[in-house]
């Protein structure tokens, strides 16, 4: 269970806060939910709170885990694919896993393939959505403005530096 004021992720929109948590009838069903704000891109989400295991909602992650996250992207060697739809499933997969640590191998893979050779228009979308979600946990996680955390990843990822 969550409460009102946690930080959490929710796999595929990214981190939020909980601002309260509501009884609504939707379809002539009654439940609670949970509704986050999603501070990038100002949105509101309604997560039923029955489903949270099974869509993986989680805590934001703490500071230690984030400095292992940016260590990981500053270091790790890249080891994709050249077909591309194999590269794009198994980027996908890793997206909907709601690990951090995926999301960031998702984002520093292809923002070095983007630099190198470029990207097709579906995986320039894909990159544009993990660097949303990255970057929201780490926002929230340290408490950086949305472009703070751009700039942190970019610095990382194309300097390998920071």
């Amino acid at each position: 269970m969550f409460n009102i004021g946690d930080k959490v992720v929710y796999p595929m929109h990214g981190a939020g806060v909980i601002e309260s948590i509501e009884e609504k009838e939707i379809l002539g069903k009654r439940q609670k939910y949970y509704v986050m704000r999603m501070p990038i891109g100002d949105m509101k989400v309604m997560v039923p709170m029955k489903n949270v295991e099974s869509i993986g909602l989680r805590e934001v992650v703490d500071e230690s885990t984030v400095e292992r996250v940016l260590e990981r992207m500053r270091t790790q060697d890249v080891n994709d694919t050249t077909n591309w739809n194999r590269r794009y499933r198994a980027n996908l997969d890793k997206m909907k896993s709601g690990d951090i640590y995926e999301v960031a191998d998702v984002v520093r893979s292809l923002m070095l393939r983007e630099e190198e050779k470029g990207l097709s228009t579906g995986e320039r979308k894909m990159l544009d959505n993990a660097k949303q979600i990255l970057i929201s946990e780490l926002a929230l996680a340290r408490n950086l403005k949305e472009e703070q955390a751009f700039e942190l990843i970019d610095h990382i990822v194309i300097t390998r530096d920071a």
